[in-house]
């Protein structure tokens, strides 16, 4: 099995997934996953796909992430991870797209607009 590279995108953050035939490391930005994601619910996200698919420990992930923060981040490697699933194995469709893990969140931050303090946020209103 050769590399199989794909990409996931979230808000701002978009994150270049790199899974090969291993032991189950994952990297992220050069760094252990555990030490790049410190929460438990982040960790959570990122490996969902593997844990669904039955895939633990059976792929070495090498992940090069940029922009957003840190969720967006997360957010973005499960996409990316999910892709490559299915990629691995038509099977794993029918898993991952009931959980919604295949759909891209259309979600953007909305601009702010002249004349207002922020995106609908107006400035105070005095009557005197």
């Amino acid at each position: 099995m050769e590399v199989i590279h794909k990409i996931g995108r979230r808000k701002t953050a978009v994150a270049r997934v790199y899974v090969a035939p291993g032991k189950g490391n994952i990297t992220v930005n050069k760094k252990d996953m555990a030490d790049y994601f410190t929460t438990g619910t982040l960790q959570y996200k990122v490996n969902q796909p593997i844990a669904m698919t039955n895939n633990d420990g059976n792929f070495d992930i090498t992940v090069n992430v940029y922009g957003g923060g840190i969720t967006g981040q997360a957010e973005a490697i499960r996409l990316a991870l999910s892709r490559a699933m299915c990629e691995l194995d038509a099977e794993n469709r029918a898993i991952l797209k009931p959980e919604g893990l295949l759909t891209r969140d259309p979600r953007m931050v909305e601009r702010k607009k002249f004349g207002q303090k922020k995106a609908r946020k107006k400035f105070q209103f005095s009557k005197r």
